[in-house]
This record gives C-alpha cells, sequence and structure tokens, in this order.
C-alpha cells in the first residue's frame, strides 16, 4: 500500500448501494494508490457509515456522504470540487462496483503525468461477461462520439476508468446542468475534447460479475437508454454550432487534434 500519498494526483471512487463490492473495490484501489476519495451518493446500504468508520483508521481514504442519490455525475462533481480545494490538479474515476482494474492505477496515473494537459481514458477489453446487448449499445454512443468530436479520438465513450483533469471538467460542468446521472461520462470526454483537451487511450478490461459475485448494476435500459438519446441530440446541436472551428483546429492540428 502505497505511503506517500500524491499531492496532484487522486482516485474518486462515487457509490451508490454497492454493498460489500464497494469494500474491496476500495481496498484494491488503496493497495495501489494514496490518496483514494469516496463519495457515497445518499446510499441506505450502511456502506457509507462503516467506510467513515474505516477511513478513520486510514489517512490515506476520504469519506464523503451525500444526503440524497442525485446520480454519479453529482457525486464526482461534489468530489471535483472537494479535490480543487485541497490544490489536486488530476483525478481518477472509477466505479465502486468492482468492474475496473485497480492494478491499472498506476500506469494511468503515470500517463497523466506525462502529458497533463490530456485525459486519459480507459479502453475496454471485454470478456465473456459483457452482456452482448450492452457491448452493442455502447458501439452506437461510440460512433455518436466520434462524430460529434470530429473524430478526436475519443476511444469509448462510456468506459468510467479515466484521469480527468481537474479544472477542466469542473470548467465543463459547472456552466450547465447535464452530466449529473448516466450521461455524465460520455458528455464530459466530448465537452472536454471541445475544449481542446486531447483523449489518450489506454487498453483495460472491464468484467461484469454476477449477482453471486457481489455485482450490483444501476443501469435501467429504457430510463438510461432515453437519457442517453436527449445528451446525443443536445451534443449534435453543439456540435453543429462548433463544427466550423473543429475544422479549424482539425487542419492547424490544435488541441484536441495534436500528436
Amino acid at each position: 500500500m502505497p505511503e506517500q500519498p500524491s499531492r496532484t494526483h487522486l482516485v474518486l471512487i462515487p457509490s451508490y448501494d454497492t454493498g460489500e463490492r464497494l469494500f474491496s473495490t476500495v481496498a484494491a484501489a488503496r493497495a495501489q494508490w494514496n490518496p483514494v476519495w469516496v463519495v457515497i451518493d445518499g446510499s441506505t446500504d450502511g456502506t457509507g457509515e462503516r467506510l467513515e468508520a474505516q477511513a478513520a483508521g486510514d489517512p490515506g481514504l476520504r469519506v464523503f456522504r451525500l444526503p440524497s442519490n442525485r446520480g454519479k455525475g453529482a457525486a464526482v462533481l461534489h468530489g471535483l470540487r472537494a479535490a480543487r480545494a485541497a490544490g489536486f490538479t488530476h483525478a481518477l474515476t472509477m466505479d465502486s462496483d468492482g468492474q475496473h482494474p485497480a492494478d491499472l492505477i498506476p500506469a494511468f496515473m503515470q500517463a497523466s503525468r506525462q502529458r497533463p494537459e490530456t485525459m486519459v481514458l480507459g479502453r475496454p477489453v471485454f470478456d465473456a461477461s459483457a452482456p452482448l446487448l450492452r457491448v452493442r449499445g455502447r458501439k452506437v454512443s461510440n460512433s455518436w462520439t466520434q462524430l460529434e468530436t470530429l473524430f478526436a479520438g475519443i476511444g469509448d465513450s462510456l468506459y468510467g476508468f479515466r484521469v480527468y483533469p481537474v479544472d477542466g471538467l469542473l470548467a465543463v460542468m459547472e456552466k450547465q446542468p447535464w452530466m449529473r446521472r448516466f450521461d455524465f461520462d460520455t458528455e464530459a470526454v466530448v465537452r472536454l475534447a471541445w475544449r481542446g483537451v486531447k483523449p489518450v487511450n489506454i487498453d483495460a478490461p472491464v468484467k461484469y460479475l454476477s449477482a453471486e459475485e457481489g455485482g450490483v448494476s444501476h443501469f435501467r435500459y429504457g430510463r438510461d437508454n432515453a437519457l442517453l438519446t436527449w445528451m446525443h441530440t443536445r451534443l449534435m446541436i453543439g456540435f453543429v454550432l462548433r463544427l466550423p472551428m473543429l475544422l479549424w483546429k482539425r487542419l492547424r492540428r490544435l488541441p484536441p487534434f495534436q500528436p
């Protein structure tokens, strides 16, 4: 477990009613990085109280508790504001349900340190546990994202294992009311690309855990696909308005189109 905390990069984990899986996720993250922050997004399963007790004996772990469930993006926003206030420049987000590879945290952080002006994005490598409908659905979302950013190089629009520049993401989120729920991951990378933040992609495995393995999913096909449809609609409107500037930047190889 890392003893010396980073002063610039932290791990940020939003969590809502993840149950026991949260504790193994946090333990895996803490084994790789210091500090790790967790935002409990109005959970009612008792994990907030238990994790706070754990954090009392671990200076590398900090827990925030929101009074009600506000959505993944809102939880991340809360953590980002606290990170900025504490002087951090970058945050690696990862889900609390065990899908993301904690052992790759150091590699992602190193890539971010080498190019701090970029966003370091996980590009998922699926195994047999991945639901076929989810895999096909994200291909559609990825195609829209490529168009909306004029093919800036975003490897995957939905995989939430990423390192974001804190100031850039806060500037995006605080200017508009969206990105507070399941629409967060995709809209974050599109709007950051529009701001000139180059994506750097790193392959990373993703594992969909069964209920017997402690897997928890709050994804709802109808509700969340409707949310994504509305999100891509407004992003396409934004893309059309920005198209002349994006074309000029692409021709001049300006961020986010630089090598």
